[in-house]
């Protein structure tokens, strides 16, 4: 399968990704964080953290995002710089960088979150801004999330620019279908826009229920995300959904969903990656309590990503990519610190 997917594959090329990059402000709900005067916070952006992720396994990781030119974004641009991300495309512009809050323990999905990212530098982004010709050289696979075209009109349109452009010259595209309502207020719903990003795209990861909603795939009736379902129902959803995304997006080689379920104060997790007609299924992963579920998915996204630049099968890929998602659920910030040996430690055999 690395073959079909990752044709253009070549030792060395970059893994560049494309999104907004984000603080997130991690305030307890105990108001102590006032009597102390101490806010919590971390770099982050789901994109950022697949390539924090990358970076730190050793494969060589870019990113491209916007932000304003001042004393704090270049301090976060040279500490992104010292963890070997390449930021030489980032685009200096706007005035300010998008931020978002979010109580600790919380899941972006979460009512709880609160973002602060209008007329960020990042929104600003316009068709024609960025010389996608000089960005894409000694580039071999460009990633990108469903959050990038729920920010406004503009950048949707600067997504698809991309992508025409990474198609024309055979970059491996993946696509992380993250849905978050909170971000689709411009007039469109996600149905409106990303099936037609998703026709230049190889690989696809989210879960049944956002590929129904971003892209219109079927639904077995009345699926819904709860812990009722049995794991075969969801296991034959997952095998149809991955089908008619196939059928649907011809440049699509591979489909990956997660199912993550709470599990008292913790989770239940397994994942299936769906290629050459068949459906790989992870081990289940258990935990009765977890730390932080942001970056969680980010981390899976990346560890397929891994998996396929390494030239990895289809099992090892699948188990290198739950493992790491799982592991990142101990980790008290929004991008992975584990190595590779961490991780490798983490896989149920």
């Amino acid at each position: 399968m690395s073959d079909q997917i990752l044709a253009s594959l070549k030792e060395g090329e970059k893994v560049l990704s494309f999104g907004e990059l984000l603080l997130r402000i991690c305030p307890d709900m105990d108001g102590q964080w006032l009597k102390e005067n101490k806010l919590p916070f971390y770099i982050g952006g789901a994109e950022l953290n697949v390539a924090t992720a990358l970076a730190l396994w050793e494969v060589p990781s870019a990113y491209l995002s916007a932000v304003p030119k001042n004393s704090i974004t270049d301090e976060i641009v040279d500490h992104l710089d010292k963890k070997n991300i390449d930021t030489s495309a980032m685009v200096y512009h706007g005035e300010r960088l998008g931020l978002y809050y979010l109580p600790k323990g919380k899941d972006l999905k979460n009512a709880g979150v609160i973002y602060d990212r209008s007329n960020s530098a990042y929104a600003q982004l316009e068709v024609g801004q960025i010389n996608w010709d000089e960005v894409f050289e000694g580039v071999t696979w460009f990633h990108f999330s469903a959050i990038c075209p729920a920010i406004n009109q503009s950048l949707a349109d600067v997504c698809l620019e991309a992508l025409k452009a990474a198609s024309t010259k055979n970059i491996t595209i993946s696509l992380d279908l993250n849905y978050r309502s909170k971000l689709w207020k411009y007039g469109k719903e996600p149905i409106d826009v990303l099936p037609e990003l998703a026709k230049y795209c190889n690989l696809i990861m989210g879960n049944v229920w956002a590929a129904n909603k971003m892209l219109g795939t079927a639904l077995h009736d009345d699926l819904k995300p709860t812990e009722g379902y049995a794991k075969e129902t969801l296991l034959q959803q997952a095998t149809d959904t991955s089908k008619e995304i196939l059928s649907l997006f011809t440049s699509c080689k591979a489909v990956a969903n997660t199912f993550r379920f709470d599990h008292g104060n913790g989770i239940r997790y397994y994942t299936t990656l769906y290629a050459n007609n068949e459906l790989t299924v992870s081990e289940e992963y258990v935990s009765e309590k977890i730390l932080d579920k942001v970056g969680s998915g980010d981390c899976f996204m990346a560890g397929l990503i891994y998996g396929f630049y390494n030239q990895l099968s289809v099992h090892e890929t699948l188990n290198f990519a739950t493992a790491a998602a799982y592991d990142k659920l101990y980790i008290p910030s929004d991008a992975t610190t584990s190595t590779v040996a961490d991780i490798e430690k983490r896989i149920i055999r």
